[in-house]
């Protein structure tokens, strides 16, 4: 049988591009509309029909129904504290702000819908009331390291400069939020006009920072242009392009400072976008802790109070995109400014997501679009080729990871991801030795990857060649991922080739364990359970693996196993 079908989910996981690429623009009219939910006529029964549309992603279904729940009883603190929180997810912050009010009068100690109300503050410009709120709000994990700086950016929307600087202090409390001191100060003290403790802050962030990331890189570089200090700016760039090889974020700005031009205006310009910039830091925070609610949360929230925030479009964007809410990402995506460096990721998203929702062909045009557009850019051939890929044309797929490669020229050990994928897409299209030969120049970049050194092996294994280099790099593989299924599976098959069957055994059972649901894994089971003269089960396991909609030829492929191997009374079975 083949091995590639079944891996591809950890393709997919592998090809997950990094947010912050270049491309240019997007395009109009990429969301597919559906029609609006009607909601019920019982309390009870719009609640759970939003529970369920809230199991099933669909945030504005959940909001329809829970509002119709609030309108039947208003003051139901089970309704009220779902309700503010859905419609903060679903991006309705204004009315979030308002259920969060009604809620926070039956219930004040839920940390998050205060910030809620906070942001509605600042948002409509009261900021002494929302820096009183946070200063009072009780505690909860976002304390140590978003409420000082909310709070910061709230005082100096009031006109408190001292108050600012001294709730930014407490994020020297602990070491894990001290970076982020200096790289509010430097953004606050900019805004506020203070040159020289916004260089000072700036170059403290940098210093303290191995790897700028782009916002760093962005604010800082632009706090020395506006000093006139080029050299700072240029190093702080020329550092992230370093870290980021490829990446042209950085483009326009080394461009305009190359050529003497204008020094860039503050990206910073008010209060809101500092409170704004808060939100982003928090929402990547807590993403990175698998908070994925709050997570979205924040980042809706700093969407309403900076709308046009590119970084923050796209990280909420991914965030939609990841809890498989395809539309809704691409409606964000969309609304990102076409000038922008940015625009160029939204674009890519929107093609995926396109094709995640049936739209291959116009996903297919807006790449090979992009790809004309950009003729030195790889990526867009390389999101192509991945996504013929999943449609088993890899033939085709071959054909845009070549030009995806043509366009790199040489390549870097940052490349191995795409050299699996070709890899892969070549096996599958029956050229193996120039798949062989992707698989090896990826392990020669990444000579611990688990993933490819498990589809080489295996692939190995099935030709029946190299079977002991094979075991030796599989059982890497299980060493480096003891967890997955499916490279544990192809350890218990290559003991299968091998001979080994009673070893064979034990891997696949552990195999079936991690991926009860793979049609490969309980076939291959059954195999080796038939080798061992465990016949009824052998047969159990290819029936299981008929019932897990296996591919046509393994299906036929089964058939024929439980047609030609019947169960023998007399047949001495192991224990």
């Amino acid at each position: 049988m083949n091995a590639g079908n079944r891996r591809e989910s950890v393709l997919r996981k592998l090809s997950t591009f990094a947010l912050l690429l270049a491309l240019a623009g997007c395009d109009d009219a990429v969301a597919t509309a559906t029609p609006p939910v009607v909601p019920g006529s019982t309390v009870t029964g719009n609640y759970l029909a939003a529970r369920h549309a809230r199991v099933e992603g669909a945030e504005t279904d959940a909001a329809t129904f829970l509002l119709a729940a609030l309108q039947k009883s208003p003051d139901d603190p089970v309704l009220l504290g779902r309700t503010w929180l859905v419609l903060t997810l679903d991006g309705r912050v204004a009315e979030a702000v308002d259920v969060a009010q009604r809620y926070l009068k039956v219930d004040d100690s839920s940390a998050l819908a205060h910030i809620v109300v906070a942001v509605g503050d600042i948002h409509a410009g009261r900021f002494a009331p929302a820096a009183e709120r946070l200063a009072k709000m009780p505690q909860s994990p976002l304390s140590a390291f978003l409420l000082p700086v909310l709070q910061a950016w709230a005082e100096l929307g009031a006109g408190h400069r001292d108050k600012a600087m001294a709730s930014l202090e407490k994020l020297k409390a602990t070491p894990s939020t001290t970076p982020l001191y200096d790289v509010h100060a430097a953004w606050l003290t900019d805004f506020a006009g203070d040159r020289q403790a916004a260089l000072t802050h700036a170059r403290a962030a940098v210093k303290a920072q191995s790897e700028p990331w782009l916002r760093l890189a962005v604010l800082s570089g632009g706090i020395f242009q506006r000093a006139g200090l080029k050299d700072e700016a240029q190093a702080v760039y020329e550092a992230y392009e370093e870290r980021h090889a490829g990446s042209q974020l950085l483009e326009p700005l080394l461009l305009q400072l190359r050529s003497a031009g204008k020094p860039p205006a503050r990206d910073i310009n008010d209060a809101r976008s500092g409170a704004a910039e808060a939100l982003f830091d928090a929402s990547g925070i807590v993403g990175r802790q698998n908070n994925r609610d709050t997570a979205l949360a924040l980042g809706q929230l700093g969407l309403y109070l900076r709308p046009d925030f590119p970084p923050l479009q796209i990280l909420v964007g991914d965030m939609l995109e990841n809890s498989d809410r395809w539309s809704e990402a691409n409606r964000v995506y969309q609304s990102i400014d076409r000038n922008d460096p940015l625009a160029a990721t939204a674009r890519l998203g929107i093609a995926r997501n396109l094709d995640r929702l049936d739209r291959f062909d116009e996903a297919q045009a807006m790449l090979r679009q992009l790809g004309a557009e950009r003729p030195t850019d790889f990526e867009p051939f390389s999101e192509l080729g991945d996504m013929l890929r999943r449609h088993e044309r890899f033939a085709e797929a071959v054909e845009a990871y070549d030009q995806a490669v043509a366009r790199i020229g040489t390549l870097q050990p940052r490349h191995w991801r795409l050299l699996y994928a070709r890899g892969i897409a070549l096996e599958r299209s029956k050229q193996w030795p120039r798949a062989e030969a992707d698989f090896l120049k990826a392990l020669e970049f990444e000579p611990d990857q688990p993933f490819v050194l498990n589809y080489l092996g295996y692939s190995w294994v099935e030709q029946g060649q190299n079977l002991e280099k094979a075991e030796a790099m599989i059982r890497k593989a299980v060493e480096l991922q003891p967890h997955d299924g499916y490279i544990v599976d192809s350890l218990g098959w290559v003991m299968f080739r091998l001979g080994r069957n009673d070893e064979a055994v034990v891997h696949l059972e552990r195999a079936v364990e991690l991926r009860p649901e793979d049609a490969a894994i309980n076939d291959h089971l059954g195999d080796a359970y038939w080798a061992v003269g465990r016949q009824r089960e052998a047969r159990f396991q290819w029936q299981a693996a008929l019932d897990n909609d296996p591919e046509a030829e393994l299906k036929t492929a089964i058939e024929r196993k439980l047609a030609e191997r019947p169960l023998r009374a007399a047949s001495a079975e192991k224990p």
